[in-house]
């Protein structure tokens, strides 16, 4: 029976209910996974500490990193315990979860290192909320809304999914410039308003499947997905002489480990009678070619918004007059071309799709993406900004063409009883690709950079004063430093000449010139646009394959619950 002052699931107005509440929590989780990009100076500044001092560097990944970590490490467990015990029920405690995290992330207590565990603590708590709206969302959708209204429903919550993590870029530097626990404490109005709404209004209209929890899969999907993404985490730091962490034994042995548990929970699900994901799922060419183009498309997506970050704040920015410290927001704001073009297609694709199916779209999403990757390549480091908005526009609307319909034929693909499960891996893959994106993407960077910056640096110092030996040891510091640098709104000559005292002992012109907007942009262009070669290549490359895997995916296909999933995968794999 409904609750009070609930539709129920029969009423033809139900279906928005659910439709406007799950969109809200979607929009408030994903915001979240961004929010901190932007306003992480301010954070740091606000608990007084200095997140370019080498012991302050994990404190800095785990804030950026920890949240999507841990969402993608538990969307799937969440996902099997709604197919379980309800969606609605997951969602809502989500909810509550969430907020509740919000609040305690805005009056931190303490201040320095002590502060930056509280933020990292409370920001994986609230990734558990924000992993149960993101688990049960599309399926609660799913529940909801006929075969034939499905794209619209869920074109518009994957909308909201991927525009969030845009919207938070935007929201972060507004919120920041006013106060740094505005970011934290923006969610907990948000997150009462859609907890209430979401216990008094939404009712389970699902199948449910009881099972016994199938802790060997749990255990093993949970420490293997955070090994490997911790792995790759800290393979952005520099090791030893090498620029990056990737011969560190540890990000080796956590890498490694990831993998071979992730393999023995494949082999643990195949043989369980009752197993947090069924396997057998991968059978239906539309669950697994969605899958694994979702994931592609990821990928490349975290690339490109991050690296785009960096090209915005360390170079183009400084180079037409803007404060370093003024860059996040502005970064923010003229990367609205891809959040507008994001926000356009994706709910057209999406209701579209409901009547041609999801191939067409998705595919020539992800071939437009990968035609602005390329795009991209052709610019130079100091671009005009209509080539930019242009490129980045388009790539926008590749990634709408493609998420709404390719997520919605994912959750068509498969039974009632498994959209939970489903929509879980969805999402797991989804916050997978975009922890992976940073560490992958952000490493090819710094590997493109090594090749060329120290010595364009040791001599750029050279020539403005600076002492030989200091320019040598400075121009030997990894690069990693100076992209964090510039990603965080810091002049990163400053932040890397000021403990030397070299600004000091040189002429206050060179200091002026060496410290102004226009000598550390000037100075990487070249090696930072070896570096984007780099990343764009792989971008398009991964777009490329993803859009000829979505090509594979079949007609369209809509699963009968009456046909067991063996059968069914059987006849349309």
């Amino acid at each position: 029976m409904a609750r009070s002052g609930a539709f129920h699931s029969d009423h033809p107005n139900y279906r928005w209910v659910a439709l406007s509440n799950t969109t809200i929590g979607m929009l408030i989780a994903t915001i979240n996974s961004s929010i901190v990009l932007i306003s992480l100076p301010a954070i740091f500044s606000g608990i007084h500490l200095n997140p370019l001092e080498p012991g302050n560097v994990s404190y800095l990944l785990w804030i950026i990193m920890g949240y999507t970590l841990i969402t993608a490490v538990l969307v799937v467990s969440f996902g099997r315990l709604g197919d379980m015990f309800g969606r609605v029920r997951i969602y809502n405690l989500g909810f509550a979860i969430f907020t509740v995290a919000a609040i305690a992330l805005a009056i931190v207590p303490f201040d320095g290192s002590d502060a930056a565990l509280w933020i990292i603590g409370w920001r994986l708590v609230q990734g558990v909320g924000g992993s149960m709206l993101m688990a049960t969302s599309t399926a609660i959708l799913t529940d909801s809304f006929p075969a034939d209204k499905r794209g619209m429903a869920l074109g518009i919550n994957q909308v909201a999914a991927i525009a969030g993590s845009f919207i938070g870029l935007i929201a972060g530097g507004l919120l920041a410039g006013i106060d740094w626990r505005a970011v934290f404490i923006v969610s907990a109005p948000i997150g009462i308003i859609g907890t209430i709404w979401g216990y008094t209004s939404l009712h389970e209209t699902g199948t449910r499947r009881k099972a016994r929890m199938d802790w060997p899969g749990n255990i093993t999907f949970a420490v293997g997905l955070t090994a490997l993404l911790a792995g790759i985490t800290y393979g952005i730091q520099p090791y030893g002489d090498s620029s990056t962490g990737w011969t560190n034994p540890w990000v080796l042995g956590g890498i490694g480990g990831g993998i071979l548990l992730l393999a023995a929970f494949v082999v643990i699900e195949m043989r369980t009678t009752e197993p947090m994901f069924a396997v057998s799922l991968f059978r239906i060419r539309a669950f697994a070619t969605g899958n694994f183009a979702g994931l592609l498309a990821a990928i490349s997506r975290g690339g490109l918004q991050f690296m785009l970050i960096i090209w915005l704040q360390g170079i183009w920015l400084p180079l037409h007059g803007y404060s370093y410290e003024s860059t996040p927001l502005w970064a923010g704001i003229y990367l609205l071309p891809l959040t507008i073009g994001f926000l356009v297609a994706g709910p057209i694709s999406g209701a579209l799709s409901d009547r041609f199916g999801a191939r067409v779209f998705s595919t020539f999403g992800l071939v437009i993406c990968g035609l602005t990757f390329i795009g991209l390549l052709f610019l130079p480091v100091d671009f005009p900004y209509w080539a930019f908005a242009l490129l980045t526009g388009l790539n926008g609307v590749g990634s709408g063409l493609f998420a709404a319909p390719n997520r919605t034929a994912i959750m068509n693909s498969v039974p009632a009883s498994q959209r939970g499960s489903a929509s879980g891996l969805a999402g797991t893959l989804l916050n997978a690709g975009s922890s992976l994106s940073i560490g992958v993407f952000f490493s090819l960077m710094v590997a493109g950079l090594s090749a060329s910056l120290p010595a364009v640096l040791k001599n750029g110092l050279v020539a403005h004063g600076v002492s030989t030996s200091v320019a040598t040891t400075v121009a030997g510091t990894p690069p990693v430093g100076s992209l964090f640098a510039a990603f965080l709104g810091y002049n990163p000559i400053q932040a890397l000449l000021a403990p030397t005292g070299a600004l000091n002992t040189i002429s206050a012109s060179d200091s002026a010139a060496l410290t102004g907007k226009e000598f550390f942009p000037q100075l990487i262009s070249g090696p930072f646009h070896d570096g984007l070669v780099i990343v764009f290549i792989a971008a398009a490359l991964m777009s490329f394959v993803g859009a000829g895997v979505s090509l594979a995916r079949g007609k369209k296909y809509v699963h009968k619950d009456e046909e067991p999933v063996a059968a069914s995968a059987a006849v349309h794999a």
